[in-house]
């Protein structure tokens, strides 16, 4: 791909991202996307083989932009606790930082469906919850954490886990959240469950 090509495509994203965050994914429609971005259809079509290949690179590009995110500040920390405080930490702040993609993102996830009829993320539900666990485990193996059996511990990571998309899916109605006091609170929580 040539740099304009690269540059281009980065554009349909970006318009592509702000249309779905602001009128939902039922009504960002190829023809809506290009509107906003103030192209034709077809240029889209040049750049994307479908509505489908577009999605799929909204999701990806917000995957990795939240691993290169969060991973280093997580891998920075010295100990498990500090480690989840992190996580929750980090995963709230890029939410707040990056609203509109992953307020589109949520409507992707929450209504695209697979060929076969499977949610879109159904099968990254599972790596989604895996570095919690490790977290939690390492905090076990450490004696920091109380001790958790492996559905325990799936319990504990899924919880936090709802809590930060919960507040993420609450901060789409509700924008002027204090982002920094649940942070807080959450934080709290966590520490006083999971303490020895």
């Amino acid at each position: 791909m040539s740099f304009i090509e690269k540059a281009r495509r980065a554009q349909i994203v970006e318009c592509a991202i702000e249309t779905i965050a602001e009128v939902g994914y039922a009504q960002a429609s190829l023809g809506e996307i290009a509107k906003r971005a103030n192209i034709s259809k077809g240029v889209i079509s040049y750049h994307f083989a479908n509505k489908e290949e577009l999605l799929e690179q909204i999701t990806f590009e917000y995957y990795m932009a939240w691993q290169a995110y969060i991973v280093p500040r997580i891998e920075a920390q010295k100990s498990p606790k500090e480690m989840l405080q992190v996580y929750i930490e980090s995963n709230l702040v890029f939410v707040d930082e990056n609203r509109n993609h992953v307020f589109a993102v949520i409507e992707i996830v929450s209504n695209k469906r697979t060929a076969d009829g499977k949610r879109f993320t159904e099968d990254h539900d599972e790596t989604i919850l895996l570095p919690i666990e490790n977290i939690l485990t390492l905090g076990m193996q450490e004696g920091v954490f109380r001790e958790f059996t492996k559905t325990s511990a799936r319990v504990m990571a899924s919880t936090i886990r709802n809590a930060i998309d919960g507040f993420t899916i609450k901060l789409m109605s509700k924008p002027h959240l204090d982002v920094q006091e649940y942070i807080r609170e959450l934080v709290i929580i966590f520490e006083k469950s999971t303490k020895k």
